[in-house]
């Protein structure tokens, strides 16, 4: 019998840098399983004293070959559960069991189509032929000993391999994103067929449990939360209210990069209609000064993420004896910041959460959402009862406008994309498809153009409109607007919003562009 059988079944997700690795753990939940990401370096014995019902090695930015490379205790393929390789889980499994892994001379980035060769649990339900999604500059040239193919693609021999008799199976695609045609099913075929897993994994037995675990962690102290009127911080918000009630404060930093009356809306929301203790510091001008001459955007993420922390600082100063911080992470905030804890992913952005607060003010972390993506934070406040008006906002940045401005931050390039941002919002609202737009928005772009209105000549920015479908932000379609809307909305921009006379529609994907800009 499992030593698992008595308790939730779990698969654990072992992190070897992909920027999917929480993608992957998110296609397990949608299949009511709990899954767990733990760094490469864990051992077979901490895996044995809790035992999945499946292993899954997940892909990375690393060659097999590369000095120090992420490696695999090799006593894990002797555990006796299954364990899945994905990409470079797939090289490094056949790399360590005797296999052959050569760079490859064509190296496969997208789309490509898989031919299956062989019977096998893991693509049972398959086509013979369905498209995948390729990542990969190495490849194996040869499997160990025991494997057979079970699928090849053209430029790929091995696309997909199985040792049925130890249960190891590996795919050189990801299964994980939306792109590979039938990657839902490979999960579900290993979730199942392979691993026998029980769905038990559910929204609701978290939230209890979260709320019973905060309340022990925070005992008889008071909680500072980082509010920034998103969905995330604001179920945090009512999951801590409902722990430790008005020993929860909440700290509003208006940096002058928020969406159009956001200030006003945050204030009737928290204080006025949910009563909690709100504190808002009015900073605009402290961020814009801070802000003026610099374009690079990582820079400008690091000074707004720093005058954030200063103001936050002050603020937190007056709750004299407050010893815990509350914040809205959740899993995106992890992988897209490069968290050490679980695996060397490279950093794409950088995100600011209230980190590297001054030495006198030293805080235990609460991060309840840390494990959850942003659909699940959802139905978390649904399930909490929270208006579901204010849960389907769409997702904003940390750094607010500040990234969505292209180039050098002004007070009079904020006004712009405000008036501009909220034209999109109001235009975007009106079609029946609005709630499947993970993100609708504008972008203001550090270029003019010559323009002509009325009978007079203007050279003035560039307004460029980006609206993406998503599940959870890892991978994302541009939306298809209808022309009679965009036609709205450019309209409206050139004709209300001084300062802009063009507007552009971003038509990229997730991957290879980011959904924001910067």
């Amino acid at each position: 019998m499992n030593a698992n059988s008595g308790s939730r079944h779990k698969i654990v997700i072992l992190n070897y840098g992909s920027q999917y690795t929480q993608l992957i753990a998110r296609r397990i939940r949608e299949q009511r399983v709990y899954s767990e990401i733990l760094p490469f370096t864990t051992s077979a014995g901490s895996l044995k004293a809790d035992m999945p019902q499946g292993i899954i090695l997940s892909g990375g930015p690393s060659s097999v070959f590369d000095k120090g490379a992420p490696s695999i205790d090799p006593e894990i393929f002797n555990l006796g559960v299954p364990v899945l390789g994905v990409c470079y889980g797939m090289q490094l499994m056949c790399h360590t069991l005797g296999g052959k892994v050569v760079p490859s001379d064509n190296r496969e980035y997208g789309k490509t189509l898989m031919t299956t060769s062989a019977v096998s649990p893991l693509i049972a339900g398959l086509p013979r032929e369905s498209t995948v999604w390729m990542s990969h500059g190495d490849m194996v040239s040869a499997i160990p000993d025991g494997f057979a193919t079970v699928a090849s693609s053209a430029n790929c021999p091995f696309a997909a391999i199985a040792n049925e008799a130890r249960r190891l199976y590996a795919i050189q695609f990801h299964p994980e994103v939306v792109h590979t045609e039938f990657g839902g099913q490979i999960i579900k075929n290993f979730l199942f067929s392979i691993c026998a897993c029980r769905q038990d994994w559910n929204m609701g037995s978290w939230i209890d449990a979260t709320i019973e675990r905060m309340r022990s962690e925070v005992g008889d102290g008071e909680v500072i939360l980082g509010l920034s009127g998103g969905v995330d911080s604001s179920v945090v918000a009512v999951l801590l209210d409902k722990a430790i009630g008005s020993r929860l404060h909440c700290i509003f930093v208006d940096n002058g990069l928020l969406r159009h009356n956001e200030v006003a809306d945050v204030e009737n929301m928290f204080r006025s209609r949910l009563g909690l203790d709100l504190h808002v510091a009015r900073a605009a001008q402290r961020f814009y000064a801070a802000l003026k001459g610099v374009e690079d955007p990582e820079a400008k993420r690091k000074i707004i993420g720093r005058e954030f922390i200063t103001v936050f600082a002050e603020e937190a100063r007056k709750f004299k004896g407050c010893k815990f911080l509350a914040q809205g992470t959740i899993y995106p905030d992890v992988i897209e910041s490069s968290s050490s804890k679980d695996g060397p992913s490279q950093t794409i952005k950088s995100h600011h959460n209230v980190g590297g607060l001054p030495p006198d003010l030293k805080f235990t972390l609460v991060e309840p959402l840390r494990d959850l993506f942003k659909d699940e934070v959802r139905n978390v406040g649904r399930l909490l009862g929270m208006d579901s008006a204010f849960l389907d906002r769409q997702p904003f940045p940390g750094p607010g406008l500040g990234v969505r401005i292209l180039g050098e931050v002004t007070e009079e390039k904020v006004r712009m994309l405000q008036e501009a941002d909220v034209r999109v919002q109001e235009e975007v609202r009106k079609l029946p498809e609005y709630k499947t737009i993970w993100q609708a928005f504008a972008v203001l772009l550090p270029c003019r153009s010559v323009g002509v209105m009325g009978d007079q000549r203007t050279y003035e920015y560039t307004c460029a409109v980006r609206a993406v479908n998503s599940i959870d932000a890892m991978t994302a379609d541009w939306t298809r607007i209808p022309y009679d809307t965009l036609a709205t909305i450019s309209n409206r921009i050139i004709n209300e919003v001084h300062g802009i006379n063009r507007v552009v529609y971003d038509i990229s994907s997730k991957p290879p562009a980011t959904i924001e800009w910067e």
